[in-house]
């Protein structure tokens, strides 16, 4: 178990300071070559508009073998990365930060759908954690480290840097030791959050079958052992999904559900339908993601990252007009909010194993409200203490949302339901940054305390709707 959480820290160490210093070198080099500001910041198109197309994309890691499929994503980015040693003009690095773009959605997807085949489900919250400040680390790191080679070598030694990490990161994934799940801990989706009866939470003490679960893997014990016996239909599954995720072969008449069908109880009707591209496999993870308890982490932290983006320009403002500071010091702030990030992603394992997903969501949504009314005081040393505090939040409200839906969501359905769940949580932000431009018309203070407003709001809410019987 240490070793495949120590491989998915480096692929997120990896991961974070290839998409980091990439984007800065691509804006920086689109700068070069046409002279224009406004192109150089549409890089960033590139790498968000992919995600509308998350629900399709996530069908495919549902589709095909995980492991895979997330290694030859890499080894293709790669390549179209090492295309730009050729680029003739800043439409090729446009087209290239597309394919960069719809990459990234489907590793994202495609790492989360994997960590449940790696990791007993105790763990997760952790691993979550540390991945989560292993990228924050690496935005410290990387901006300073891509600009300062980008001014020594130019853009080509940045390209080649970037073009070797996915083939480290390739070579990473296919060191992971994957076990095929445990059906007997699998949720079905065809049911409510509690029609089946009591689950365990991610707050409950690590139950006897997660600890021979650690202890077989740990072994290298093939099945991981359950509370009863397996049907001979879910280990048949499970042979056929564990070899798919090492890169074997699909069954003989090409159907994708049958190596999948073990992984849902016999009441799911999803799990014997075979993963396409069209809308009734679409639909079932946007169905499964829609239920509790998935559903009110996710919108908590939907929230909490689009009133990150809404503020964006209002704490600009804020420094800049108000307490007449230079509009360098925003470089304090994002050190101090990528310091809060850090020891939050280290702490929120340790939370998740007291508490329920959605209460974890609550507090760092809470806590961001906090942030807001700290950014809004006239005083320099408050709007440090609101970054920190921001960047303690919000990896907290995404950490919980991506750990209930890993330990929550029937294997089957995994890659659609994270892939759609990243877009709920990173989609309204696309509309929130110019909302929050539009506001800072009024003065730094209103977007401020609205956001502030929005983010205790979704966390009293989802408190509250918590303590229902229907939760």
């Amino acid at each position: 178990m240490r070793r495949n959480a120590v491989l998915f820290v480096l692929i997120s160490l990896c991961s974070g300071f290839g998409s980091t210093a990439m984007s800065l070198a691509a804006g920086l080099w689109i700068l070069d070559l046409t002279g224009s500001a406004s192109l150089a910041a549409l890089a960033g198109l590139g790498t968000y508009a992919p995600a509308l197309a998350a629900p399709w994309l996530g069908a495919l890691v549902d589709r095909f073998p995980r492991r895979p499929l997330v290694i030859t994503v890499d080894l293709v980015i790669s390549a179209a990365i090492l295309a730009l040693l050729a680029a003739p003009d800043a439409s090729w690095i446009y087209l290239v930060l597309l394919v960069r773009g719809f990459s990234y959605v489907l590793l994202d997807a495609g790492e989360t759908a994997l960590l449940p085949a790696a990791l007993p489900p105790r763990l997760l919250g952790d691993v979550n954690g540390w991945r989560s400040s292993a990228q924050e680390g690496m935005k410290l790191l990387a901006p300073l480290a891509g600009a300062a080679l980008y001014a020594w070598r130019g853009p080509h030694a940045v390209v080649l840097v970037c073009a070797a990490l996915p083939l480290l990161t390739a070579f990473l994934y296919a060191l992971v030791h994957l076990h095929p799940p445990n059906p007997a801990r699998l949720p079905s989706p065809a049911v409510g959050a509690d029609a089946v009866g009591p689950r365990r939470e991610l707050s409950d003490p690590a139950s006897p079958a997660d600890d021979a679960y650690a202890v077989a893997t740990e072994q290298g014990t093939p099945h991981p052992p359950s509370a009863g016996p397996i049907p001979a239909s879910a280990r048949d599954g499970a042979a056929r999904r564990a070899s798919d995720d090492r890169g074997g072969s699909e069954p003989g008449d090409g159907s994708d559900s049958a190596g999948r069908e073990s992984s849902a109880t016999p009441a799911d009707p999803d799990a014997e339908r075979p993963v396409t591209l069209g809308w009734t496999s679409v639909r079932a993870g946007l169905t499964a993601l829609w239920r509790e308890p998935l559903r009110t982490p996710v919108l908590v932290a939907a929230v909490a990252i689009a009133v990150s983006g809404m503020t964006n320009a209002a704490v600009l403002l804020h420094l800049v007009e108000d307490l007449h500071h230079p509009a360098t010091h925003l470089g304090i702030l994002s050190s101090a909010q990528g310091a809060g990030s850090i020891v939050g992603g280290l702490l929120v394992g340790r939370l998740l194993a007291r508490l329920a997903a959605v209460r974890v969501a609550a507090l760092g949504a809470a806590l961001f409200a906090v942030a807001c009314v700290a950014w809004s005081l006239p005083w320099w040393p408050a709007m440090i203490v609101g970054s920190v505090l921001a960047g303690l939040g919000l990896p907290w409200t995404l950490i919980a949302g991506i750990t209930v839906i890993q330990t929550r969501t029937p294997d089957h359905l995994l890659g659609r339901v994270a892939a759609t769940g990243n877009m709920v949580m990173f989609g309204p932000i696309t509309l929130a940054i110019p909302l929050g431009a539009a506001l800072a018309q009024l003065g730094a203070r209103p977007p401020l305390l609205l956001g502030a407003t929005l983010a205790l709001t979704a966390a009293a809410a989802s408190t509250h709707r918590r303590a229902t019987p229907a939760l």
